[in-house]
């Protein structure tokens, strides 16, 4: 009787985490604690080769499935980094960590892309938590189904909006949209008429919930106004449905 033997499943390749860290005592210790919970770990320390390494990543065709990154860095500092980390169009999800702990920096953080945020001194116990839990939830999402895609086109009023473009044009003039801007009212002018809370908008613009930041939605839609409404008092296009969220005009 001839055995036929079994193939050895393929492991699973460990998650890559890039990890932009001036200190070296604490990129050490982050990159330890992450090596001890099976993930590969790249370290950078200044956010200019930090940068430089993501976007080589991406040309090849590899990309980490998460980026630790410091506040303050030489360079490039952490908030333009995380800018430019989201306008390369692929989505990472971002950890930032940071001495400073006021809720502007927080904020700040947030609405640059960051999806969580950690104040130095932290645990590092806490830390493995956070990371785990943010990619459980990058994993969750991409699993749930999603909406229609909004068109690649969309025009109302003389409003055009380029989505291949990252373009946003008012009769015919270039109105400059931050990142999160342009996906907000992409967002909103694909499903027109319908209204969105909050909640909804922080978890399919911006990725997931952050609980206890829904005013950051509040900050977007009326800098997005101020740009693209005539009278950012009496709006045409992104509308109020008071006691419940904003809707694009039908």
């Amino acid at each position: 009787m001839v055995t036929t033997p079994q193939a050895t499943p393929s492991p699973i390749s460990p998650r890559q985490v890039l990890v932009i860290e001036d200190d070296p005592d604490i990129a050490s210790l982050i990159s330890m604690h992450l090596s001890d919970n099976g993930f590969d770990v790249r370290l950078e320390n200044r956010g200019d080769t930090g940068l430089a390494t993501l976007k080589a990543g991406i040309a090849e065709g590899k990309t980490f499935d998460l980026v630790v990154l410091d506040l303050m860095l030489p360079g490039i500092d952490g908030l333009t980094l995380c800018r430019e980390i989201r306008s390369e169009g692929s989505y990472i999800p971002i950890l930032m960590l940071t001495a400073k702990s006021t809720e502007l920096d927080r904020v700040l953080g947030l609405e640059m892309g960051a999806d969580d945020y950690l104040t130095k001194p932290f645990s590092l116990p806490e830390f493995i938590a956070r990371v785990k839990a943010l990619l459980r939830r990058v994993d969750a999402l991409s699993a749930k189904p999603t909406e229609p895609a909004a068109a690649s086109m969309i025009t109302k009023n003389g409003l055009t909006i380029d989505a291949e473009k990252r373009q946003v044009l008012i009769e015919g003039k270039e109105i400059d949209l931050t990142a999160r801007e342009f996906d907000l009212l992409h967002h909103l002018a694909g499903h027109p008429g319908r209204v969105y809370n909050r909640v909804q908008l922080l978890d399919q613009v911006w990725g997931y919930s952050y609980e206890g930041y829904e005013h950051t939605v509040n900050t977007h839609i009326n800098r997005l106004r101020a740009k693209i409404e005539k009278d950012p008092a009496n709006p045409t296009y992104v509308l109020t449905v008071w006691g419940v969220g904003y809707k694009f005009v039908q």
